[in-house]
């Protein structure tokens, strides 16, 4: 597949200067963090919400729904056999991929672009951000976690050092906090700017959430 997502699109106020390309968590589309926009108050950038491709979901009973990879279990234990389906989830990194050099057609240079996500799209956007070529302005995980960390080889030197935002609720039954944590710690390294903020949330995220996820857009993309 070389077309590119369906997207929903929120375009700046301004002439874009900078762009955030979101993704959805399991079972959502590209609609579902379109209200969230506005609070984030960057009318200087555009907002690109892509609707991940309908897939049958193990864990669901073989439900078929919007998904980035199809997840095979709920555990995190790590000698249970892959968890994730490695082939969906580099289908899907390819895809988000030309969704960034459709952005830099337009304009907009890679190191004005943060790559962000909720759940599932939070583990695909530090996936995919962390094996790009060209340098990205930032990586936003909410409630997110690490997939194929054995493949942390094919990671590119370009995003090195690249600032990170991990968020996550310290009740997630779905995510625990020790899996959004493991991919924190996993990108720490001397110099470059990581952090880590919990929140009294489960698998969802909050108005102080945002608001924080808001203040590190500002300096990530500043106008």
């Amino acid at each position: 597949m070389n077309q590119l997502l369906p997207c929903v699109e929120v375009d700046a106020k301004v002439p874009a200067t900078a762009s955030v390309i979101f993704l959805h968590g399991l079972g959502a589309d590209g609609h579902d963090f379109e209200p969230v926009v506005p609070l984030f108050n960057l009318p200087w950038a555009r907002f690109i919400l892509p609707h991940a491709p309908s897939l049958p979901v193990t864990i669901n009973g073989g439900y078929v729904m919007p998904a980035w990879y199809d997840i095979r279990s709920l555990g995190f234990d790590p000698h249970a056999g892959p968890r994730e389906d490695e082939a969906h989830i580099r289908a899907s990194a390819e895809a988000i991929t030309r969704l960034i050099a459709r952005e830099n057609a337009r304009g907009i240079a890679s190191e004005r672009i943060v790559l962000g996500g909720f759940s599932q799209g939070g583990a695909m956007s530090l996936y995919t951000g962390t094996r790009h070529p060209e340098t990205l302005a930032g990586l936003l995980v909410l409630s997110g976690y690490e997939v194929l960390p054995d493949r942390r080889d094919e990671q590119t030197r370009a995003n090195f050092d690249t600032p990170a935002l991990f968020c996550h609720g310290r009740l997630d039954p779905l995510v625990p906090t020790f899996a959004g944590r493991a991919a924190y710690e996993a990108a720490l390294r001397p110099g470059r700017d990581v952090r880590w903020h919990e929140f009294p949330i489960q698998h969802e995220v909050s108005p102080a959430e945002l608001q924080l996820a808001a203040g590190w857009l500002h300096e990530r993309l500043p106008r």
